[in-house]
């Protein structure tokens, strides 16, 4: 098992995030679909009385959805696994300020592998040390990455001026460019704490391939946030009717995208 906590801090508000999130995940759904990949909502729905992190949350947001990219998997994965064996299945429980995200393979890893996604939205810099309330023996394992979304460097293929946060002004709220010391300054400013747990039962690999699953998520990471702010001038002002409105129409392209047309995206 390997447990990472990124710290990504944003020039936005708590309430501002939750918006942007969701447009955001509905925008890269759409392009990462297509020639028979792409990503199957299968529910989307209110959720009550499921408690969360020690039952301080209980309600909010449910999906599930099914991942038909086999093209974005870790080539170690691609050769481990036979034809066909590559559909992931994520259930998130958005219950905001917090979300958990599972992730599973129940088809052909099934309890081997597990990749659970946990996060906190708050209006900080990202120095609280355990807002996870982890026990001490994970605490121990855990490792703290910080995400500097306009400083870090970012791969080549990945690279998109217009997504350049150190290069983008915001006309609707005047946020932007991003450069030197802006995690100090910026205001407002949050973190969106996520704690990663991977889990991957192969013997012989298990090491490496946590290893490579959690630079994969550091990565999307890095690259959606980096969207987040810079499509701030297209959610900016959005409300939550707004967004349901888009996810619902949004699943409507997914479901006939999946079986026509290119994967036009390279989010990963």
């Amino acid at each position: 098992m390997l447990i990472k906590e990124f710290r990504v801090i944003l020039p936005l508000t708590v309430e501002e995030y939750q918006v942007g999130q969701l447009y955001s995940v509905a925008q890269a759904s759409k392009n990462e679909t297509g020639g028979g990949e792409g990503i199957e909502v299968l529910r989307n729905e209110p959720f009550e009385n499921y408690p969360l992190l020690g039952g301080k949350y209980s309600s909010g947001q449910y999906t599930y959805k099914i991942y038909h990219l086999a093209s974005k998997v870790p080539g170690i994965i691609r050769l481990l696994a036979p034809k066909g064996s590559l559909e992931v299945h994520e259930e998130a429980w958005n219950a905001y300020p917090y979300c958990k995200t599972v992730i599973t393979n129940p088809d052909y890893m099934r309890n081997n592998f597990y990749l659970c996604i946990e996060t906190m939205h708050v209006p900080d810099h990202g120095e609280q040390e355990n807002i996870h309330n982890l026990p001490l023996e994970k605490l121990k394992q855990r490792d703290v990455v910080f995400i500097d979304i306009a400083n870090d460097h970012v791969e080549s293929k990945d690279y998109k001026e217009p997504e350049d946060p150190r290069k983008f002004k915001s006309k609707k709220t005047g946020r932007g460019p991003l450069v030197g010391n802006w995690q100090k300054t910026s205001n407002p400013v949050m973190c969106a704490y996520k704690l990663v747990t991977t889990e991957f039962k192969w013997f012989g690999l298990q090491n490496r391939v946590e290893s490579v699953i959690q630079k994969s998520e550091r990565r999307i990471f890095q690259n959606f946030h980096r969207q987040v702010f810079c499509w701030i001038d297209s959610w900016y002002g959005l409300t939550m009717d707004d967004i349901r409105a888009l996810e619902d129409k949004t699943k409507e392209e997914l479901d006939k995208q999946i079986n026509q047309g290119p994967v036009r995206g390279t989010q990963e």
